[in-house]
């Protein structure tokens, strides 16, 4: 129970974090204009993005939604079902579910999703914001905890439930 009382709070200051953040670019950014912040790595580039990850299927905010919406029942059933018993696999679950509140809360009150962190002059990288670093890095650790720490036993997918068929 603890456990769940903390990660949601985490899950609160993460999805703060993200809309400060993102309150602060449309105040202090014009859409489209970069400021430099570190010369040649880190531009704040204020966008209106209407889509996924670079753009992709534009104006399809409910698909977006309804996506989000089964991504965060799912991860709200692992957690209350127990699948989420390493801290690997508790840390992937508050961030993907930190980012997808973040980008929901803009995606159903803006429309679009703020977006304003730019590497591109480094790496040529789509402009992102912090709900998108949490869904990244929840996801990658999403995948570490699948691949070392899940109890395939507990859910039913080891070798005995091979058996059965």
């Amino acid at each position: 129970m603890a456990s769940t009382i903390i990660a949601l709070a985490v899950v609160a200051v993460l999805v703060a974090a993200d809309q400060v953040t993102k309150l602060l670019a449309v105040e202090y950014l014009t859409r489209g204009q970069s400021v430099h912040v570190i010369n040649g790595l880190l531009d704040f580039t204020y966008v209106q993005n209407k889509g996924a990850a670079f753009g992709m299927l534009a104006n399809q905010r409910w698909i977006f939604m309804v996506i989000t919406t089964v991504i965060m029942a799912a991860i709200a059933w692992g957690w209350i079902k127990g699948y989420f018993t390493h801290i690997i696999g508790r840390m992937s679950a508050v961030l993907i579910m930190a980012g997808g509140i973040g980008n929901m809360i803009d995606r159903i009150h803006l429309g679009y999703v703020v977006d304003f962190i730019d590497i591109s002059p480094l790496f040529n990288f789509a402009v992102f914001n912090v709900a998108d670093c949490c869904v990244t890095i929840g996801s990658v650790f999403l995948m570490v905890y699948i691949i070392f720490y899940m109890d395939e036993k507990k859910l039913g997918l080891g070798r005995s439930a091979a058996k059965k068929d």
